[in-house]
């Protein structure tokens, strides 16, 4: 089984994390994960984090588009993959830019 590939925090850069939470979908996956506490190490299956009509294939390109930049990671647990958000280190990196746009958008 094929393991993933997560930048190393040195790589992901500001315009990757804006492009990736400029799609709804992609923002909504991260605010699914960001109400479940997916912050402090818990983290969520591609299902319950994703839009519920979003189709399976769509589904993986967006977490795949958020992987790549450096915003969730993920982790298999035996057939699921659960997403936890990079919190600390996008914080570390960009203060207080995920809130922010999360908050701004919600309005």
């Amino acid at each position: 089984m094929q393991s993933f590939i997560h930048p190393d925090m040195r790589d992901v850069t500001l315009d990757a994390v804006l492009y990736a939470l400029a799609d709804p979908a992609r923002r909504a996956i991260v605010r699914a994960l960001a109400a479940d506490r997916a912050c402090e190490g818990k983290g969520l299956s591609c299902n319950a984090a994703a839009p519920p009509d979003l189709p399976k294939a769509t589904m993986s390109q967006h977490y795949a588009k958020l992987r790549a930049a450096g915003v969730v990671r993920a982790t298999r647990k035996g057939v699921s993959v659960i997403h936890t958000l990079r919190c600390d280190e996008i914080n570390a990196k960009f203060p207080g830019l995920l809130p922010a746009i999360l908050e701004a958008v919600e309005v």
